[in-house]
């Protein structure tokens, strides 16, 4: 694999920018920091290729983003890596927000226009085939962030993992009562997250009724939203099922409406019910949500190295990134309590 400014940064304990702005010779760097950076470039026999002569070579220095919304909390900390990684190197983002599979196909048009932006990235939005191919053939570069399709790179989280995770934390604390407060099944994080917690259920012998699965009709956020969360707890209670003495949330800002919706009822978390969420948004460690914790910051900015990476060398192989995501146990499921629940 070929060495890049992000090795050499590390080497010389610098930002990418800097390193960057040594590789244009621009004088805005110490004469020590601009010996160092070279230095370490040379024993890496760092080639420049085309980014580091990214200016010579006319490019726009802008990327695009298509992304299906703005208010969840998960685009807003990746986005925060995206943007930050792209102002240290001295990039523009065009951010498109969509809402419909129309103005996806509209911005990936826009995108493959040559000149207009250097590089597309495609976030939790699955890729039109029948863009794909003319996309290869025109060799626009295409990073997807919380989606995958075999011919791109890809970044993003292992749902599958993570729910089986979080299901069998609920089930190692003795609950087999378990339910599952879902976002929108058209988002493919929860179908994925769905079928993993069904599976993992499986696995224990234990068989889920449609009755303790909620999936989110609403169609804004995908269903990733408090509204969500809270509409969907509300219609649990209302069915007048049992009440599960767990429950897995497909997100952490969607079981913050969860909690809304139990306290109205009266029904007291973890004493009563145990929840465990996924996202580790800023937000979940204020209302003490045990969650799957997934690198969002780090998602946005190892997006824009592969992006970099693709507009060097085309023709490098295709790349897929799976973060593992990790439990964070906060008071919500009530591990290490005395309200722990044990079924026999």
């Amino acid at each position: 694999m070929s060495v890049t400014i992000y090795d050499i940064a590390r080497e010389a304990n610098v930002g990418i920018g800097t390193v960057s702005r040594v590789l244009n010779n621009s004088a805005n760097v110490t004469s020590q920091t601009r010996e160092r950076v070279i230095t370490i470039a040379r024993r890496l026999n760092y080639q420049p290729h085309a980014f580091a002569q990214a200016l010579a070579r006319k490019r726009s220095n802008t990327l695009s983003a298509i992304i299906p919304f703005f208010t969840n909390y998960f685009f807003i900390e990746v986005l925060q890596g995206v943007q930050e990684t792209l102002t240290s190197l001295g990039y523009d983002l065009i951010i498109h927000g969509v809402n419909s599979q129309d103005q996806v196909e509209e911005y990936l048009q826009r995108s493959m226009r040559k000149g207009r932006v250097d590089g597309t990235l495609l976030f939790s939005l699955e890729l039109p085939e029948i863009y794909a191919q003319e996309i290869l053939e025109r060799k626009t570069p295409l990073v997807l962030v919380d989606t995958f399709h075999p011919k791109f790179d890809s970044i993003r989280v292992d749902n599958t993992m993570g729910a089986k995770i979080a299901t069998e934390h609920l089930l190692s604390l003795g609950h087999k009562s378990i339910g599952m407060i879902n976002a929108n099944l058209k988002s493919s994080p929860a179908k994925e997250r769905l079928s993993s917690f069904r599976l993992t259920m499986s696995e224990h012998g234990i068989s889920i009724s449609d009755d303790l699965i909620m999936n989110s009709p609403d169609a804004k956020n995908d269903g990733f939203s408090r509204e969500s969360g809270y509409h969907s707890m509300k219609e649990f209670l209302a069915r007048g099922t049992a009440l599960p003495t767990a429950l897995f949330v497909s997100s952490d800002i969607q079981a913050i409406g969860v909690l809304a919706a139990l306290r109205e009822s009266g029904i007291r978390v973890p004493e009563d019910v145990s929840i465990v969420s996924f996202d580790d948004v800023e937000l979940a460690k204020n209302f003490d949500l045990t969650t799957m914790s997934q690198p969002m910051f780090k998602m946005g900015v190892l997006a824009v190295k592969k992006m970099l990476e693709r507009i060097e060398n085309p023709n490098a192989p295709v790349t897929s990134v799976d973060f593992k995501p990790t439990l964070v146990i906060r008071a919500s499921c009530g591990a290490n309590k005395k309200y722990v629940f044990h079924q026999q």
